[in-house]
């Protein structure tokens, strides 16, 4: 029965100590994503354009 005990203490230990890496990989900026803001750029200046087109063909109409 004791085996039981150590056991689960030992796997409460092992889950906290994950929890804090955890923590502290995500203040420290590791999950930060770099690269989307600068491609996310890219299509907006498709979408304007699409919506100018499509602004100046009902304007014509």
């Amino acid at each position: 029965m004791s085996v039981i005990y150590i056991l689960l203490s030992v796997s409460v230990v092992i889950g906290v100590a994950f929890f804090v890496i955890f923590i502290m990989a995500v203040k420290s900026g590791q999950y930060d994503d770099d690269y989307t803001p600068s491609v996310r750029m890219l299509f907006e200046d498709e979408l304007i354009k699409e919506q100018t087109n499509t602004s100046k063909q009902t304007k014509t109409d």
